[in-house]
């Protein structure tokens, strides 16, 4: 049995999806970076709270995510992570400043049962207050 004929070529699907990386951001993973983001300012919002520090070089941005015990099991620990990486792979790439750290960290209860589009306002308010 032969497979049925595609009606696009493979040309024609790889032109319509994004270069693979394009959008991907930088993200943290050493703890000194996590440490001097901490010393650096903060902005706490409902969903989460914002740490912020501007290397002072033209490098990419990078983001970093963190959640506490405090949030809960490590089930709860894991979805507000990957709400708080949804938030910042839509707003970062827009609003976010070249050269500067962010450190998103999750809260108790809030950061996985608050709406997503409230999640989405709060860090669009909090990228404005960093200017």
């Amino acid at each position: 049995m032969t497979p049925p004929e595609a009606s696009t070529s493979n040309a024609e699907v790889a032109a319509d999806m994004p270069a693979a990386g394009s959008s991907r951001l930088d993200v943290l993973k050493k703890r000194a970076d996590f440490l001097r983001a901490a010393r650096a300012k903060h902005i706490p919002t409902k969903g989460f709270v914002l740490q912020y520090r501007a290397r002072g070089d033209d490098a990419p941005m990078r983001v970093g995510f963190t959640c506490s015990k405090k949030v809960g099991n490590a089930v709860a620990r894991n979805r507000a992570k990957r709400r708080l990486r949804e938030i910042a792979q839509a707003i970062l790439p827009h609003h976010g400043k070249h050269g500067t750290d962010y450190v998103l960290i999750g809260r108790f209860e809030r950061t996985a049962q608050r709406p997503f589009t409230d999640l989405l306002d709060d860090l669009r308010r909090a990228l404005a207050n960093t200017e």
